[in-house]
């Protein structure tokens, strides 16, 4: 098993978080994980993107061209790192910030989520990568959602702990979309 996803929006969205989350999950899963985070100098509010590779066997580089998903959180990472989606790939798109039927291309799977509204919904916009993250796990079985939520403590500071619920239910909620929309 390899799989590769980007991951990106802007500095702030929580991207480089839920790269760490979904590294921490298949570690605790016995996979080979490579996490690599790359941010504008900008930080909060400049672009944030990474790059997450799981894999059964070792990986030989963390560097990914063509990578098998996306997550775009916003308009300007869904325009840099579409085309270089491999055919059949999986894209999350954030129809929140977005909008839906922006993905032109026939050769992926498009999932749209309207991630920032979900997170409203549950407590809080910052959790919108959280929904995108939990709607990519279930679309895509990189990992257990499980493992995921079992992740969140492990990535997410003592000093924030209380907020633990509210991002598993976020990422259940971002899930739940996924199957919903499979029905």
């Amino acid at each position: 098993m390899y799989y590769d996803v980007i991951m990106a929006g802007f500095g702030g969205q929580g991207i480089l978080m839920i790269g760490n989350v979904l590294s921490i999950a298949a570690i605790g899963e016995k996979k080979n994980v490579t996490y690599f985070p790359v941010y504008g100098v900008e930080m909060r509010g400049g672009t944030a993107n990474c790059t997450v590779i799981v894999s059964d066997e070792e990986i030989g580089s963390p560097i990914v061209g063509n990578p098998m998903s996306l997550i775009a959180m916003n308009g300007p990472s869904l325009e840099k790192f579409l085309p270089t989606v491999k055919r059949g790939g999986v894209v999350v798109v954030n129809t929140s910030l977005i909008g839906n039927g922006k993905v032109e291309r026939d050769d992926v799977e498009v999932v749209e989520v309207p991630a920032n509204d979900v997170a409203e919904k549950v407590g809080s916009q910052q959790l919108a990568s959280m929904v995108a993250l939990g709607a990519f796990v279930e679309k895509t079985k990189i990992v257990s959602l499980d493992s995921v939520i079992s992740a969140l403590p492990k990535v997410i500071s003592k000093r924030y702990e209380k907020l633990i619920p509210l991002n598993i239910q976020a990422i259940k909620e971002g899930s739940s979309l996924v199957r919903n929309q499979e029905r």
